[in-house]
This record gives C-alpha cells, sequence and structure tokens, in this order.
C-alpha cells in the first residue's frame, strides 16, 4: 500500500500527485466569497432536493418505479456529500500547471472531488433513465461503465501536472467514451422508450442531459483545467449551475413523472423482461 510522503512544509504527495494541505486550499475558498457561493448554494439545493424526493417518493409502490427512485435519491446525496468535501478543501488542491500550458508554472485551483461527484451520481442518473426507457442489462451496463471511465479520465486529466500532452490524452479519452454515452442516449434508448410508452417524457430527460452534459467539457476546455480563458471562479459557477439543472431539476422532472404513472413503468418492466428471455 502506498503511503503519503510529506515533501515539506505544506504539499503532500499521495499516488505522485501533489495535493496542497488542506487547510491552504481551504482558506482560497474561505478569501473567494463568489467561489465559496458556488459550493455552498449546491450544498442548500441537495439538501432540499433530498428531503423533496423522499416526501415524494413514499407512495412509490412498485419494483421497477422504487429503483427508479432510489437512483434519484441517490444524485442529490451524493452531490451533498462531495460539495462538503469540497468546502472543508478535502478534495481540493492547487497545483502546478505543465509547461505548455497558458499558466504555465502557476498554482492553479483544482477542485477535482468534482470528478468524485460525477463518478458516482451520473451512473445514477443514467440508471434512472434507463429503467425509464426499459431497456436492457447490456445496454445499461454498457453505458453506465463508459460513464465511469468517462469521469475517472477526467480526473486524471485535471490532475496530471507531468506533462501538457498528457492532459489533452486523457480529456480526449474521456471525451470517446462519452461518445459512446451519447450514443445510447441519442440512438438506442429512444426506441426502447417507445417501446416501453415513456417517450415523450424520455424525450425531455434526454434533451435536459444530452444538451446539458455537453457543457462539462466545453467548461473544462475554457477553465483554468485547459485554455484558462476563464478563470477558476467562473468556471466553479458554470459546474455548479450545470449540476443544478442536470442533477436536480433532471430528478425532480424523471421522480415526479413516476409517481403519477407507476403502471406504465411497471409495464416496461414486463416488455423488458419479455425482451430478455426472447433474446435468451
Amino acid at each position: 500500500m502506498l503511503e503519503p510522503v510529506v515533501t515539506d512544509g505544506s504539499t503532500l504527495v499521495q499516488f505522485g500527485v501533489p495535493l496542497q494541505a488542506q487547510a491552504d486550499a481551504s482558506e482560497v475558498i474561505r478569501e473567494n466569497a463568489l467561489l465559496s457561493a458556488s459550493l455552498w448554494v449546491n450544498v442548500a439545493l441537495a439538501g432540499l432536493s433530498i428531503l423533496l424526493f423522499v416526501s415524494m417518493g413514499r407512495t412509490v409502490s412498485t419494483a421497477r418505479a422504487r429503483l427508479i427512485w432510489v437512483a434519484t435519491l441517490l444524485v442529490p446525496l451524493v452531490s451533498l456529500v462531495s460539495y462538503l468535501g469540497l468546502l472543508s478543501g478535502l478534495t481540493v488542491s492547487l497545483l502546478e500547471m505543465p509547461a505548455g500550458h497558458p499558466l504555465a508554472g502557476e498554482q492553479v485551483f483544482s477542485p477535482w472531488g468534482r470528478y468524485l461527484t460525477w463518478t458516482f451520481s451520473t451512473p445514477m442518473i443514467l440508471l434512472a433513465l434507463g429503467l425509464l426507457a426499459g431497456t436492457n442489462a447490456t445496454k445499461l451496463f454498457t453505458v453506465i461503465t463508459t460513464d465511469v471511465g468517462m469521469c475517472v479520465t477526467g480526473l486524471m486529466a485535471a490532475l496530471v501536472t507531468s506533462s501538457l500532452l498528457f492532459r489533452w490524452a486523457f480529456f480526449a479519452i474521456g471525451c470517446a467514451f462519452f461518445l459512446v454515452v451519447l450514443y445510447v442516449l441519442l440512438v438506442e434508448w429512444p426506441a426502447d422508450a417507445r417501446r416501453a410508452g415513456t417517450a415523450e417524457i424520455f424525450r425531455t430527460l434526454q434533451l435536459l442531459t444530452v444538451v446539458l452534459w455537453l457543457g462539462y467539457p466545453i467548461l473544462w476546455a475554457l477553465g483554468a483545467e485547459g485554455f484558462a480563458l476563464l478563470d477558476a471562479t467562473v468556471t466553479s459557477w458554470g459546474y455548479s449551475l450545470l449540476d443544478v439543472v442536470a442533477k436536480y431539476v433532471f430528478a425532480f422532472l424523471l421522480l415526479r413523472w413516476v409517481a403519477a404513472n407507476e403502471d406504465t413503468v411497471a409495464a416496461a418492466q414486463a416488455d423488458a423482461v419479455g425482451t430478455a428471455a426472447i433474446d435468451d
């Protein structure tokens, strides 16, 4: 097991990645009111969403609808913990950018904990959306695993400081994973949703997901981690606003529809089971 190594009075090196001491990183957040607000707003909205979704899910009784509800509820739960991690300084760092980067040699604020949020929350979004579409286990496994791959390579792109080429290589690999997710969302699942009788709500949530998720790699490229056209505060607010709509608004629309249309969801489950039996 690799142990953390202290290289000086303020820097911790773990798994080859320099991590600024938590106190220093959290101080950066405390001293920037706008940056801090971009994180606290998500803590507040995640907390309110949890209470709202618990209340909305009390009447859900069928198995598939309850699974969608649990997946939906986990989205703000994960976000709440993750954003508290950012605010505490636990999952943020000040990283020195490599040669060739627009901010080469400078210490850049890196809230890499966001990637942990996305690694655990976006699969829940896709699970709920796939269940709504009445898709099969193979497609669910494919889209969830590629989504996790996208988030992990995004984290690697954000943390690597040895080479600008490696940063953009990991970013490109993450985008390749993202293309697989988009293919399933735009090509495979719409047909499943039509068969399941959930096409109308699926189209709304599909559009919301695709448009908003495209914003994340764009922000990465424009922010301090990429071309440095946007500063850390603007980038943080961009990510936070995308999270609010892509997670909490999405989850609310999905859970409201499921709670009102449990019979349709249950029928989609029966159709999916029947299709799987035929395929076998």
